[in-house]
């Protein structure tokens, strides 16, 4: 959903956009100790994934930059621009 907009407000502003390209999920994952004492065997694990899309916008303007980095996006959602 966010990459739809990033997408669509990159080609409002008349731009040729790649992708969106899907990246690995880099996943991390902890294992924690349930209790804190003798129960060395009784753990419980967490994951955390994190998506990564690219998105290549081709002959990007001073405009569009502008633009991706006023967008307003969900939390947790983030754009990197490198040029």
């Amino acid at each position: 959903m966010s990459v739809r907009q990033i997408v669509d407000t990159a080609i409002r502003h008349g731009v040729e956009v790649v992708g969106p390209v899907p990246l690995p999920t880099e996943i991390r994952k902890y294992t924690v100790n349930r209790s804190s004492f003798v129960h060395k065997n009784a753990r419980e694990q967490f994951e955390m994934r994190v998506h990564k899309r690219l998105v290549d916008i081709i002959n990007p303007t001073p405009k569009i930059i502008d633009a991706l980095t006023n967008l307003n996006l969900p939390a947790g959602v983030d754009i990197e621009v490198k040029m």
